[in-house]
């Protein structure tokens, strides 16, 4: 829709423009009737007489000089032409009109910024709702977990408690049968079945034994014997021995030959370390 102040402004310039053109024409038009300036003549002072003059006619009077037309002024700007009633009307309406769209634009905003605050607060509210469940489930699932975490808690101690008291059980009658093991092989060992048992593995070396070219009469030596159950024997060492290094060796030799050894007649009495005096004359 065009402003008012756009009409205004059309009307000016073609009016200036109406002007301009009319004073051009008019500035033509003096140029053209403006009388020719005289050609320069020599300064010579004659009279010039008629015939008839000189024969008593009168003489002509000289034609009047042209009068120039009047000029006319140039056209005063008399400003825009006042609107006519129609065009006061017309502007009015349009008034009106604009007043309207722009009242209506304004509602329109108005109404889009309370659908949009609305659905902000909507939308924030929603937000808030599902942080605070989330909140709660979060607290539910955190005082859950702690609960687990306590009942596993009791539990375990609940547990190693029980095992605690099955090892403290386990580790007295262990004590107790140990105790009782020894109390048996210290009263076997105390008796006549230690040193039966120790001759039966001495004269199974013995019988192994092959005396070397070397040996003399009247051969003692002390043996250090490690062995497993059931009689293998693992490490053989001569301790003190009156034999040269032949004799210690073919007696190591019978150890390992004489293996596995005879078993204890009590087993209370089953030791893995021997301690055997070899005295094989």
């Amino acid at each position: 829709m065009a402003r008012v102040s756009d009409r205004w402004v059309s009307i000016a310039l073609s009016v200036l423009l109406h002007a301009a053109l009319l004073a051009a024409l008019v500035y033509g038009w003096l140029l053209f009737r403006q009388p020719p300036r005289p050609a320069p003549t020599l300064a010579i002072e004659a009279r010039i007489v008629d015939a008839r003059a000189a024969r008593g006619a009168p003489t002509p009077q000289p034609a009047p000089p042209p009068v120039a037309p009047p000029q006319s002024e140039p056209p005063q700007d008399l400003g825009p032409p006042q609107p006519t009633p129609e065009e006061l009307a017309q502007r009015e309406q349009q008034r009106r009109q604009a007043e309207e769209a722009a009242a209506e634009q304004r509602r329109a905003a108005q109404q889009k910024a309370a659908a949009e605050q609305a659905a902000k607060q909507a939308a924030e509210e929603q937000a808030a709702k599902r942080a605070a469940e989330e909140q709660a489930a979060k607290r539910v699932a955190e005082q859950r977990a702690a609960e687990a975490r306590a009942a596993a808690e009791r539990k375990a101690q609940e547990h190693q408690r029980l095992a605690e008291a099955q090892e403290k059980s386990e580790r007295e009658t262990e004590l107790r049968r140990s105790l009782a093991a020894e109390e048996q092989a210290k009263a076997a060992r105390s008796g006549p079945a230690l040193a039966s048992w120790q001759s039966m593995i001495a004269a199974k070396i013995t019988r192994a034994w092959l005396r070397p070219p070397t040996a003399r009469p009247g051969i003692e030596c002390m043996l250090y014997v490690t062995q497993v159950p059931g009689g293998e024997v693992t490490q053989v060492r001569i301790g003190e021995c009156n034999g040269d290094q032949a004799v210690r060796q073919s007696i190591e030799a019978a150890v390992y030959r004489a293996s596995p050894l005879p078993p204890p007649p009590d087993p209370a009495l089953f030791d893995r370390n021997l301690k055997i005096n070899f005295k094989p004359d």
